[in-house]
């Protein structure tokens, strides 16, 4: 589903459906027009076990190599140059599938890395993976039931973790320079994790990791392209988009949650950032 963002197009993935695995046979891209470049609202990994192609990540352009996966985060824009012979699978999913328990610790940094990180997967964890993109393709296309969204979130869970296993393995090998960016942000979103619902200001976050809140947003935008206050936001309202999405609570009880203590100004707040009101969102989120 497509809609439009400022001018540029914004891809949606469907209310009902928060997650979608496509997989390429043989895809190509180039034949037709070029798509002009679209804003993701949710996050997208891009597996290939063959075949080759070239895009544009937030104006960055990226090699599209066989026998690894790209990362593109939601908010980054996105614009396939061409390519040809894919074999493979695209998963896209929204932030509410990722949530809580172990799924945290890849959700809270990777996905929101450096635009158009490639993680190479080991050549004996390739079979794993496309086995487990499969299974959560089909269940994604069961109908959903009392089990659907907590065996999707585990699933794509699993994937994000290995992803993560992939990455420092590698990582460590090489002796990347940036560790000690990356590992200010991973101290930050477990952070985040902890304190969200009790703190809105950079500050707090700053002081609680000891280093000064413009060194902090410094680095958070070079590895995320968001500053602290923005990363804070999202955090904030990813946890009532899920609240109101599979809880009943009323709004008053969602805003009082996610550390409002005005369910007027949270209602506002909640509307700027998605577009529309609480209420609304939910009966979206629901098929109503």
């Amino acid at each position: 589903m497509t809609g439009r963002g400022a001018d540029i197009a914004l891809d949606t993935l469907d209310t009902q459906r928060p997650a979608e695995v496509v997989v390429l046979d043989d895809a190509r891209v180039g034949d037709d027009p070029v798509r002009e470049p679209h804003r993701h609202d949710y996050h997208e990994l891009i597996w290939l076990r063959e075949g080759c192609g070239e895009h544009l990540v937030d104006g960055d352009r990226h090699a599209v190599v066989p026998g690894a996966i790209t990362v593109v985060g939601r908010g980054q824009v996105h614009q396939f140059l061409g390519a040809s012979g894919m074999h493979g699978a695209i998963l896209r999913f929204r932030d509410e599938l990722v949530s809580g328990g172990a799924q945290r610790v890849a959700a809270g940094w990777l996905l929101t890395g450096a635009p158009g990180r490639t993680i190479a997967v080991p050549p004996g964890e390739q079979d794993r993976l496309e086995s487990l993109l499969l299974t959560l393709g089909a269940e994604l296309r069961r109908p959903a039931d009392v089990y659907s969204a907590d065996l999707q979130g585990n699933l794509i869970a699993t994937v994000l973790l290995w992803l993560e296993r992939w990455y420092d393995g590698a990582r460590s090998e090489r002796g990347d320079a940036d560790d000690a960016g990356v590992g200010l942000q991973r101290r930050f979103a477990a952070l985040l994790e902890d304190d969200f619902r009790r703190h809105h200001d950079a500050t707090h976050y700053a002081d609680a990791l000891g280093v000064p809140r413009a060194a902090l947003s410094r680095t958070l935008v070079q590895l995320t392209g968001r500053t602290t206050k923005d990363l804070v936001l999202d955090r904030v309202m990813l946890e009532a988009a899920r609240l109101l999405r599979f809880t009943d609570r009323t709004i008053g009880e969602v805003s009082y949650a996610v550390g409002f203590t005005d369910q007027l100004y949270f209602s506002r707040a909640f509307k700027r950032h998605f577009g529309v009101a609480p209420m609304g969102y939910r009966e979206a989120a629901r098929g109503r």
